[in-house]
């Protein structure tokens, strides 16, 4: 009789590959300003990188939906990685060789990154998901927490070497970060993959579960864009409407925004319950803190409501794959498909909304106007009504969760 497979390696691979796949999340947000100054790309431009990044990965994430039974799920844990590499690279070498195509060579980049995103995205959770374990929701939580950690250590990492070695020197550092995937697809090569159900998001037949699997997922649209909009525009926002310099920017910043995200998923993993009521209470802080962000004259004030949407919007992804788990019995890879798919739609509207008005709003003549009257630019001005706009999806998303949860109340397990 053969010996029960170990999946301690397993495990720390699909923790190591999130890990591994935060810098193709947050590193271009640290660039757009670098990329706008090298290359003169518009921030409407830059919000379209991150809309690409999104988009892709929610293909990936929709044809997994319809068509999970036609995946290798060994052979494609072991692909993903690399891509991640080859996209990262991609990202790198096109802009600095030819300038004159860099944007071209970003979008290039952003697309084949970005496949291995959407695969890590719909295959780490239920991995995780199928492994043996005491306590599934701490290692799902965990397993997020550590995305939030890996945005940290770029951060950190990324803000020493540009202040050292000058932004100028970009592709330089992305080069690095290709390197780190490629541990990964080594881990997933000699680790056992479990049995996982690869039946349809809405396989079970029972009443009321397509209704609480699509209230599932508009959740996570909401979370996702409540999250994403600040980790993707709060370097610029701070360095480009509070003035803020870029290295204490993205320290204070965006390395504090990651620290708190990281923080309120460890917490949970820890000590959390009632995962209902933690998403509404993520809802209600992350729409105030984008109110405050936006509205508040004051730097320190703005800056500090920017840091704490990272703890409001902690456990808004997880969280939510975290109570389809507890509602809906049996999920299996193609519901984790959706719910992804639900996410990273959030993730490429948001900041690409945000990244519209901006443009928009720097190119009127009342922003001028306004800016005279406060002593700001219009681009500032831009910024400032961009973050207030952001509050719309988590102040939805409260209204949003008080149905979810009398939903469910009324269906407790479907």
């Amino acid at each position: 009789m053969s010996a029960a497979p170990n999946f301690k390696r397993t495990k720390f691979a699909c923790f190591f590959s999130y890990l591994a796949m935060s810098s193709p999340f947050c590193l271009p947000a640290m660039l757009f300003v670098t990329f706008r100054e090298l290359y003169g790309i518009s921030y409407t431009l830059l919000g379209t990188l991150v809309a690409v990044n999104f988009c892709t990965q929610l293909s990936i994430d929709l044809v997994f939906s319809f068509f999970t039974k036609y995946f290798n799920i060994r052979k494609t844990l072991r692909v993903m990685p690399i891509l991640t590499s080859l996209g990262l690279l991609t990202y790198a070498l096109v802009p600095s060789l030819c300038p004159d195509y860099a944007y071209l060579g970003l979008i290039i980049g952003t697309v084949v990154f970005s496949v291995a995103a959407g695969l890590s995205e719909v295959l780490l959770s239920p991995v995780v998901a199928a492994l043996p374990s005491d306590n599934p929701e701490r290692d799902m939580s965990l397993l997020h927490s550590l995305y939030a950690w890996g945005v940290l250590t770029v951060v950190l990492i990324s803000s020493a070497f540009l202040y050292l070695f000058g932004a100028e020197n970009w592709m330089y550092l992305t080069i690095f970060w290709a390197m780190l995937p490629l541990i990964s697809a080594v881990l997933f090569w000699i680790s056992p993959i479990p049995k996982m159900d690869l039946s349809p998001a809405a396989g079970s037949k029972r009443s009321g579960r397509g209704a609480g699997m699509a209230l599932c997922v508009a959740c996570i649209f909401l979370g996702s864009a409540a999250e994403n909009t600040m980790t993707n525009w709060i370097s610029a926002f701070l360095e480009s409407a509070l003035q803020i310099p870029k290295m204490a920017g993205d320290i204070l910043g965006l390395a504090v925004f990651a620290l708190l995200l990281g923080f309120g998923r460890t917490l949970y993993a820890k000590f959390g319950k009632n995962i209902s009521n933690i998403l509404l209470a993520g809802m209600i802080g992350a729409a105030v803190c984008y109110l405050v962000a936006g509205l508040s004259p004051n730097v320190i004030v703005s800056m500090l409501a920017c840091i704490l949407t990272g703890l409001c919007t902690s456990m808004l992804w997880p969280g939510t794959l975290i109570l389809m788990e507890e509602k809906i019995a049996g999920p299996g890879v193609a519901a984790y498909a959706l719910m992804a798919a639900g996410g990273d739609f959030g993730a490429s509207v948001a900041p690409q909304m945000m990244g519209a008005v901006v443009d928009a709003v720097a190119a009127s003549d009342w922003a001028a106007t306004l800016g005279i009257e406060l002593s700001l630019t219009a681009e500032q001005i831009g910024m400032k009504v961009g973050m207030v706009l952001g509050a719309a999806f988590p102040l939805i998303g409260i209204a949003l969760l008080i149905g979810i949860k009398r939903y469910f109340a009324r269906r407790p397990q479907l």
